[in-house]
């Protein structure tokens, strides 16, 4: 049961509550070994690593988990209040046909779209804000947020640190779980990883040394009675039968990590589509699923409020900020209320196309502004600023460990609507508010206390 009343804990608290020792000990090892914690990792970051996880307790993520789980049903549901198909929902969102690969119009918006989702949640005031909500299977992190922190695990346990720490649970086994029990999977099912090699993330333009990175992956998900296959989407065929092929043989499912907005046209996604229209292919997820991260979505939950109970209000004021379509009779409430407002685009990832008001000029926000406007499908989003945490690195060219106040998001995910692990995005000393693998965020993922 949430408490819309919950007290959040500082959120250095739970590393500070650690004794002196612990905490030195712990900072010392992982600046010791910040090279084979963080090898292969993907970072634009050539200045700064970690020198340990973010502590939380167990207590607190727990009940993160549960109001993130919360609103997004609440998405979901203002989403069924406005259509019954994809095909609906993407018109009443105003994105373009085509632009969402895969996408099946005629697909009911269904509690099955739920699978797997990992919100963007930045603590300001010592309460989490949920900026945006990622709905899809094509979450990326996970491999790292999780192989970073059992390595950090591994390494304070071989030292005697890890008393009452533990790693937060796996999400890359939930993931498993979760893709065997959405599809119905037989023992042994052969399933396709697909990834999109053309996309924009580091160490993509070696694949052969990504999939190689990736291979633990398999081993890994044989213990969940899958038969796993990591390939690009470009090399998929299709076979007399209109089976997918990958590697040489058909597959009994698709794995989507690719980004159906932003996935490169090729022979294989035809194959993809080939499958999915003939019925052969299960996949995890659905590409309708990526309209519901639409972040139009979150002001419909601020438009629903009345229709909804008291709890569900009271979350959704607590932990979403307040959102509007940006459109032009917003206008002149953008160019008054500048250093408290956001504007981003509604289809927008990874900090693409966002116009921080308090860190522009008047001129350039409002040019901005009246831009985003003209191009439509962009949000008004109140701004909450990151609440700024000590963390500490190692100066890569020195080795010196720094301690520094920093912003940092977690994003929990949840597969089959079950919490697991988190990716922690880190600032740097010195960086910028916004959070993002291009702009040099360290990710990790966090360590829980009892």
């Amino acid at each position: 049961m949430i408490d819309p009343d919950y007290r959040w804990p500082p959120l250095g608290q739970a590393w500070a509550d650690l004794p002196g020792p612990t905490r030195a000990g712990m900072v010392a090892a992982g600046a010791a070994a910040w090279e084979k914690i963080f090898h292969g990792r993907a970072t634009y970051n050539k200045q700064w690593r970690l020198a340990r996880p973010p502590v939380l307790t167990a207590d607190a993520f727990r009940e993160l988990n549960e109001v993130c789980d919360r609103i997004a049903q609440l998405i979901l549901e203002a989403c069924q209040r406005r259509a019954a198909t994809a095909g609906e929902l993407r018109r009443l969102l105003d994105v373009p046909v085509g632009e969402t690969r895969l996408l099946d119009e005629d697909e009911p918006l269904h509690d099955g779209l739920l699978a797997a989702y990992r919100p963007d949640v930045l603590y300001s005031g010592g309460v989490p804000c949920i900026v945006e909500y990622n709905i899809d299977s094509s979450l990326g992190g996970g491999f790292d947020a999780d192989t970073v922190i059992y390595r950090y695990a591994d390494l304070y346990r071989a030292q005697g640190l890890l008393d009452g720490l533990r790693p937060a649970p796996s999400l890359l086994d939930q993931r498993f779980v979760a893709i065997r029990d959405t599809l119905d999977l037989p023992d042994g099912a052969r399933v396709a990883l697909l990834m999109d090699f053309e996309a924009d993330y580091p160490g993509l333009d070696d694949p052969e040394t990504f999939i190689r990175i990736l291979s633990p992956l398999a081993d890994q998900a044989k213990r969940f009675g899958i038969d796993l296959v990591i390939a690009p989407v470009a090399s998929a065929t299709l076979d007399e039968r209109r089976r997918l092929v990958v590697g040489g043989a058909p597959v009994d499912a698709l794995f989507r990590l690719f980004v159906p907005n932003r996935v490169t046209p090729s022979a294989g996604l035809d194959a993809v589509a080939g499958a999915l229209a003939a019925g052969t292919l299960p996949m995890f997820v659905s590409s309708a699923a990526w309209l519901l991260s639409n972040k139009l979505n979150f002001a419909w939950l601020w438009a629903d409020l009345d229709l909804l109970p008291a709890t569900d209000r009271a979350l959704i004021r607590r932990y979403v900020p307040h959102t509007v379509a940006l459109t032009a009779d917003q206008l002149d409430r953008a160019l008054a209320e500048q250093a408290d407002l956001v504007a981003k685009p509604a289809g927008g990832s990874a900090g693409h196309g966002v116009l921080i008001g308090r860190e522009m000029s008047a001129v350039a926000w409002e040019d901005g502004v009246r831009a985003a406007i003209d191009a439509g499908g962009h949000i008004l989003q109140r701004y909450h600023e990151a609440d700024r945490v000590s963390m500490d690195f190692v100066q890569i060219e020195t080795g010196e460990t720094v301690s520094a106040d920093v912003p940092y998001s977690l994003a929990p995910y949840l597969f089959g609507r079950t919490g697991s692990g988190a990716l922690a995005r880190v600032g740097y000393p010195g960086c910028e508010e916004v959070l993002n693998l291009a702009r040099g965020v360290l990710m990790t993922g966090i360590l829980l206390t009892p």
